[in-house]
């Protein structure tokens, strides 16, 4: 294990000719390569740097073999997780993590970020690190506010006649409850000792530099954007809350701009979804003096836009042959819906200069069976009508599917420690939302419409 920097650094380094590194760039509400415009579609990998660590969960061998097949179907993009954070061994929770304690990391897995970002370099491919998450499974806002200290009391909802819980630590949604979880983590944008501590993580990991080539982050080929945090949310829609978002994702963006002119910055933010259903909200993180970009996610499944389901309970969720399977049937609701989501998010922010990456999305299979090479019509159809808004719209500029499991041997429906990573984390369904070698005819998609993306 190793310290983090004692003090963030907040003075930028010279910048130089940007015109002649080959970093992304924006302009005119375009992506830009040098003078090329650049479009992509991508995938999550969101466990990259922890197979590419030599430590538990590592697998460079399977590393290689999975970059060298996403980028054999034309995807050269990659998001991937910095990390996780707090205590080990919590329900649902990714193993190993990242940061043990405050600013204490494992170096281990530091390396494998390191490695990471060669490997995406020699194959000319690009990564948006995320630095932080809104949700349990690595950590983030509530390993924050654990290690400040933060406890709370939250009303028992299951009793429902007025008296609360105490929470010592972050509530476990599997266990505790999601409405528990949200709003014991609502006070993560107020706390500013949990915001600090999360500021010195952004410090320490921008301004690293990398063992192997002995170069700095900001001057990294093959990284595209830093990215606060994965689906940042204020959690409450009161106004205060919304204001300690807002100046959060500000506090955060000029930070890194500080340490790291070169790269772009985005919020990681799912849209409406994550602004508490306020656009407004939505347009003014987005329009940051340093938010290069927006970014949208899109879930039919997660917000029942399929019909309801049992979150977490695995038995009985299969289709029955004979049934009607709502993953076939309602992909054209799922495609409507998610235009209006896209449009809406576009003529917010038209005129603005920002690109829009649809940076989430996902599909279950058919019947809701989980297995790689089970079918996935209904997925596949989603999935072109998504790539064909890219192709033909010009209001999506890139996307990242979630996610990819490439050649994991699935064990477990529910993740055990030292499992294959697939694109599921650990408090989902293993294989729920995964993309693997095995599903041909979702592969093919992927293929021929990047390939047209990229001609176009």
């Amino acid at each position: 294990m190793i310290s983090s920097c004692a003090a963030m650094n907040t003075t930028a380094q010279t910048a130089g000719d940007t015109a002649e590194k080959p970093f992304v760039t924006v302009h005119d509400g375009h992506f830009y390569l040098g003078t090329k415009e650049y479009r992509y579609v991508g995938a999550n990998f969101w466990y990259g740097a922890i197979l590419a660590s030599e430590g538990q969960g590592g697998n460079r061998e399977r590393l290689h073999r999975e970059l060298d097949h996403l980028k054999a179907i034309g995807i050269d993009n990659v998001r991937v997780l910095v990390g996780g954070d707090g205590r080990d061994g919590i329900p649902s929770h990714i193993a190993p993590k990242l940061q043990t304690e405050p600013g204490v990391y494992n170096d281990t897995l530091l390396a494998g970020l390191d490695y990471l970002m060669v490997e995406l370099e020699k194959r000319d491919m690009r990564a948006v690190l995320y630095l932080n998450n809104a949700w349990e499974w690595s950590g983030g806002y509530g390993a924050y506010l654990d290690w400040a200290g933060f406890e709370s009391d939250i009303p028992d909802y299951a009793k429902n006649d007025g008296s609360t819980k105490h929470f010592s630590q972050t509530p476990v949604p599997s266990i505790d409850g999601w409405r528990e979880y949200m709003q014991h983590v609502s006070n993560f944008v107020l706390h500013e000792g949990a915001k600090a501590m999360a500021d010195r993580h952004a410090c320490y990991i921008v301004s690293r530099k990398n063992r192997y080539t002995d170069q700095p982050y900001s001057e990294c080929k093959a990284l595209m954007a830093w990215e606060i945090a994965n689906e940042p949310r204020a959690f409450d829609g009161d106004e205060l809350h919304k204001r300690k978002f807002l100046e959060w994702i500000d506090r955060q963006s000029r930070l890194i701009r500080a340490i790291d002119p070169n790269h772009l910055i985005t919020t990681g933010s799912e849209g409406r979804h994550g602004c508490e259903q306020d656009m407004r909200l939505f347009h003014d993180i987005h329009t940051l003096p340093c938010i290069d970009y927006a970014c949208i996610h899109i879930w039919p499944y997660n917000w029942g836009w399929l019909g309801k389901f049992e979150q977490n309970a695995d038995e009985g969720k299969t289709i029955p042959e004979g049934k009607p399977d709502p993953m076939r049937e309602k992909v054209g609701d799922a495609c409507t819906k998610s235009m209006a989501y896209i449009d809406e998010a576009y003529a917010i922010l038209k005129g603005t200069g920002r690109p829009i990456v649809l940076e989430e999305f996902g599909y279950p299979r058919d019947r809701f069976h989980f297995s790689a090479g089970s079918p996935t019509q209904g997925r596949d159809e989603y999935y072109r009508f998504l790539f064909s808004i890219i192709r033909d719209t010009g209001k999506i500029a890139g996307c990242n599917f979630w996610g990819w499991g490439g050649s994991a041997d699935v064990k477990h429906v529910v993740w055990q420690r030292w499992d294959d990573y697939v694109g599921d984390p650990a408090q989902e369904e293993q294989g729920l939302n995964s993309v693997f070698a095995a599903d041909g005819t979702t592969i093919d998609i992927i293929r021929s419409m990047s390939e047209e993306i990229r001609k176009r």
